[in-house]
């Protein structure tokens, strides 16, 4: 069990209410779209639900706010399924001129307790350098689990929220969020496939992610790539936790770095991860906030392969002892308290 606490229910099994949702409904029973089945479920369910999707691309934008529910694609792999929109923070739009970040979702989790498994989220607006941030998934919410799935995008690919306390340019957090109580949740994703390019994991979540690849993708510029951008609360013990991770992509060596703090309390450990020579070595990047050297907490523990070069890693950078790691456990880090942001 991932978590102490999975759905707070004491309903068997046979209880679930399930879904089955198709592009090609075979009759009325079958929903069309992946939205129309959310619909159906009430949101005062007081029972485990179960989404079922078959194979094919379905194209709409959605939003996930019914607790204890899983969706599950049923493709023979996670590339038969997938949901995919084209949002995009540039985009034209009356209010504030562009989208923004945080309206760019293809797929939007406000709500706890929710399992994706066997599918693929997409945002395909395109290239970061043309259309600016684009989320694929976007996650807020407490005992969320992304397992075998693919999360494929450019800049900002999947956001962990909540948000952090404070925008720093006005209309900055404008979407589905802007304005609701910053509660910190626990996210895992197991064998996982995420792209991306610029900070394309980010956010504000105690996040573990165990044997996942990170793909970052070349973008011709002297930095290609950040993979992953964390804006961890002040009160949170833990930020990410990457256990056992492949850190590739298709750009030159020396030329992708590992992280950098979006906020200044960032935290992202690094365990027993496989980190390919794309990655400069330092590694980090302090964002040019230098006062984050004092407030951040990076670490690394028995890494291997070309862009693991620990004696060339910024002083802030901790390389831990076999004991410090036993800190970093999934048990341990996913089932820590979480609390609402300090102000």
């Amino acid at each position: 069990m991932v978590f102490h606490k999975t759905h707070g229910m004491n309903q068997p099994l046979f209880s679930m209410r399930t879904l089955y949702v198709s592009r090609t409904p075979a009759d009325s029973s079958v929903y069309p779209t992946i939205s129309a089945a959310l619909d159906a479920i009430p949101m005062d369910l007081n029972e485990p639900a179960c989404i079922y999707l078959a194979p094919g691309i379905y194209h709409e934008k959605i939003t996930i706010n019914k607790p204890y529910l899983t969706i599950l694609g049923t493709g023979k792999s996670n590339k038969d399924v997938v949901l995919t929109y084209d949002d995009y923070a540039l985009a034209p739009m009356a209010d504030i001129g562009k989208l923004g970040t945080f309206r760019s979702y293809s797929v939007f989790i406000d709500t706890h307790d929710v399992t994706l498994q066997n599918l693929t989220i997409e945002n395909a607006s395109g290239d970061s350098l043309t259309h600016g941030q684009a989320i694929a998934l976007y996650a807020d919410g407490d005992r969320l689990v992304i397992d075998s799935c693919r999360l494929i995008g450019h800049q900002d690919t999947l956001f962990t929220g909540p948000l952090p306390p404070k925008e720093i340019e006005p209309d900055g957090f404008i979407g589905p969020k802007q304005f609701a109580p910053r509660i910190n949740g626990r996210q895992y994703y197991k064998n996982c496939y995420i792209c991306g390019d610029i900070d394309f994991i980010f956010g504000s979540a105690t996040a573990y992610f165990k044997n996942c690849e990170l793909y970052a993708l070349n973008r011709n510029e002297k930095i290609n790539s950040y993979y992953t951008a964390p804006s961890t609360y002040s009160n949170q013990k833990y930020g990410y936790v990457f256990d056992h991770c492949r850190l590739t992509g298709n750009c030159p060596d020396r030329t992708v770095m590992l992280s950098r703090p979006w906020r200044i309390y960032a935290k992202a450990v690094f365990l027993n991860c496989e980190m390919s020579g794309q990655i400069t070595e330092t590694g980090f990047s302090d964002w040019n906030k230098e006062e984050s050297h004092d407030t951040c907490y990076y670490a690394e523990y028995n890494c291997y392969g070309e862009g693991y070069v620990p004696q060339k890693r910024p002083p802030y950078v901790h390389q831990l002892t076999e004991a410090e790691a036993e800190e970093y456990t999934m048990e341990k880090v996913l089932n820590a308290p979480v609390y609402p942001a300090e102000p």
